[in-house]
């Protein structure tokens, strides 16, 4: 982990220039960023509750057949 901490780190630098210079053209580019890193933001979450969602339900599922069969 601490030796693939170093890539992780050269992506600040990487995103802090990209964005200068595309500040210094008059483009666009900082707000598809920011919707791009509200993507990769959501999408474990989204996945999280997609899967709690399918638990909850087959453990409802499973205690009515329990209490069904007493």
């Amino acid at each position: 982990m601490i030796l693939l901490s170093q890539d992780l780190l050269a992506q600040c630098p990487m995103c802090k220039t990209a964005l200068s210079s595309a500040r210094d053209n008059g483009s666009s580019v900082g707000s598809s960023l920011n919707n791009g890193i509200l993507y990769l933001l959501a999408l474990p979450y989204t996945i999280a509750a997609i899967f709690g969602i399918i638990w909850y339900r087959n453990a409802r599922i499973q205690k009515r057949k329990k209490l069904a069969s007493l």
